[in-house]
């Protein structure tokens, strides 16, 4: 499967905007951190890109959501450790996050939903102007953002970064395709 029948695929199954914004912002921070760790940045993406692709169908039924999509992906011709990174990063499963990848979706996805809000509260409303500061100020706000989940935003030390670290990968990956994001 490459990108291209990726977005396809979301796009079939997804309809909330905000939703797929979200999937492509994990789609650019998981490509960085392949990048980052010399590891296969068309998989990564990919994994990044399709992790929510059932989400409104199982919105109300969180026990499903992950589960769906791989039988929703299951005749894609995606590796077994595709799969199991978005089997895994819905935490209610309790699945272990043995890879590389499937540690790297866990803490990727809420810091997606932190950066946005950060964006949204700053005057000018767009990545452009924030900085690492900024977005480790608001995350140590715990009113600020409540979904995005910030023990599961520290796993990043599971992957050998710090916070700052990791926020400023993600920052610069969400900046880079700000116009798709609207921001």
């Amino acid at each position: 499967m490459n990108r291209d029948e990726a977005l396809d695929k979301v796009k079939k199954y997804v309809k909330n905007k905000n939703l797929i914004k979200h999937m492509l912002a994990t789609e650019a921070i998981m490509r960085a951190l392949a990048k980052r760790f010399n590891e296969d940045e068309e998989k990564w993406g990919l994994t990044g890109l399709l992790h929510d692709i059932d989400y409104e169908i199982t919105e109300k039924e969180p026990e499903k959501h992950s589960l769906l999509a791989e039988e929703l992906l299951k005749d894609e011709n995606l590796s077994k450790d595709v799969i199991d990174a978005i089997k895994a990063h819905n935490e209610i499963h309790n699945l272990p996050r043995e890879t590389l990848l499937a540690k790297a979706l866990y803490a990727v996805d809420p810091l997606t939903g932190l950066i946005v809000a950060a964006a949204l509260i700053h005057p000018e409303k767009k990545l452009a102007p924030l900085d690492v500061n900024f977005i480790l100020n608001r995350f140590k706000e715990k009113s600020f953002a409540r979904g995005a989940n910030r023990d599961q935003i520290k796993t990043c030390e599971d992957l050998g970064l710090s916070l700052e670290e990791f926020i400023a990968i993600g920052l610069e990956a969400m900046k880079s395709i700000s116009d798709e994001l609207g921001l």
